[in-house]
């Protein structure tokens, strides 16, 4: 009798250690292994799961406003330092009086696109940074600093006189636009030239920025 009492206290005390060591009963019939496994398995399917991980492709596209006619492609990829971009993700958005509204920015992720967001937050809050489709990012005409714009060409110059103003600078002909655009107080015209590179373009802009044709004075400026 005394045996039997003394292998049941034995019994007791081990059941007691086994709670105190695991911190589940054995006699559930499940092992501390089972439950570390499952944990692992959370793990990896956690870190293996495509919605909670940053996306690193897919290209997303914004719309830049707060710049001015003077703001510069280099302007906005010094500002966005970090995003991962070169000129060529940047374009400016003209309205038709060639006045930009502001730049359209291709980001290579929607990590970077927020990650701009941050930056503008921080050191730009003069500028504004919206989301857009890649519509409106296909519907903007590159210039890339190799075309001029003439204003205030006289309304009775001919495109010989404009042509003339431009000669010895290497502008492509076939691309060459003059055309009426509404002003204040009157209408005035403009003339639209491309270049075979940005240092034809700048050249034009020193050489001939305030010269004159029919003795009305031209502006010129570089389009990006």
């Amino acid at each position: 009798m005394m045996k039997l009492l003394g292998n049941a206290i034995k019994s007791n005390c081990l059941i007691r250690n086994t709670k105190l060591i695991y911190g589940v009963p054995l006699l559930l019939g499940e092992s501390p292994r089972t439950f570390s496994t499952e944990m692992e398995q959370q793990h990896q399917d956690s870190a293996g799961d495509p919605f909670l991980q940053p996306p690193t492709t897919g290209l997303v596209y914004g719309r830049l406003t707060g710049t001015t006619k003077y703001t510069l492609k280099t302007d906005i990829v010094n500002l966005l330092e970090g995003c991962n971009l070169s000129l060529e993700d940047v374009k400016v958005d003209y309205n038709r009086s060639y006045m930009p509204n502001g730049m359209m920015v291709q980001f290579p992720s929607r990590y970077y696109f927020d990650n701009a967001i941050r930056v503008i937050g921080r050191k730009g809050r003069l500028y504004r940074l919206e989301r857009v489709d890649r519509s409106q990012w296909d519907l903007l005409v590159p210039y890339d600093g190799k075309a001029v714009i003439l204003e205030g060409i006289p309304r009775n110059a001919s495109v010989d006189e404009v042509e003339r103003f431009l000669s010895g600078y290497g502008y492509d002909g076939s691309s060459f636009q003059m055309f009426v655009r509404q002003a204040f107080p009157e209408p005035i015209k403009v003339a639209i030239a491309r270049l075979p590179s940005q240092t034809h373009a700048m050249n034009i802009f020193i050489m001939k920025n305030r010269g004159f044709i029919l003795n009305n004075r031209i502006s010129v400026r570089v389009l990006q």
